[in-house]
């Protein structure tokens, strides 16, 4: 029997959005079983084009060029446009260091057999459709996820 991991993943911004897809790819190559139920802002990553920033707002830690850590965070989001700066440069940054992009992991997930999980209470909360999500995701609700988290040998809320 292998080992499962369960993740539950709420983050819908591009830095959040790496975690859930790296563990999980991770896992799966390690011969984990592995399921990720997005939840709330989570499920953006299941769109079919992933459209997702960087916000300094949630993240107040994040290490910035130039000393801009220190005054970003406060000035930085009440300038228009710097959010979408500031997404462009992490992608770049990502790219130069070789990192996958977010719909590479997620692709490599869905060929690992990684279970992927939509929350379907969320997605009539937000008045989503089926069709805005990639195929060959599960939709279901808490009760559907913690059959498998209830026996998993690690859990992760990222």
């Amino acid at each position: 029997m292998s080992k499962k991991l369960a993740i539950i993943a709420t983050k819908g911004t591009l830095d959040w959005g790496y975690p859930p897809f790296i563990l999980a790819s991770t896992a799966a190559a390690l011969g984990y079983d592995v399921q990720i139920f997005f939840t709330f802002y989570g499920l953006q990553l299941l769109k079919k084009k992933i459209n997702v920033k960087v916000s300094p707002l949630g993240n107040p830690g994040m290490p910035m060029p130039m000393g801009m850590d220190k005054w970003f965070p406060v000035i930085g989001t009440a300038i228009p446009g710097m959010q979408a700066v500031m997404t462009k440069m992490m992608k770049a940054k990502m790219k130069s260091k070789g990192v996958a992009s977010l719909e590479d992991l997620r692709d490599l997930c869905v060929e690992s057999d990684v279970k992927i999980i939509a929350c379907q209470m969320t997605v009539d909360l937000f008045d989503m459709n089926h069709s805005d999500f990639i195929d060959g995701i599960e939709y279901g609700g808490a009760a559907m996820f913690f059959e498998f988290a209830g026996e998993a040998d690690i859990t992760l809320f990222v």
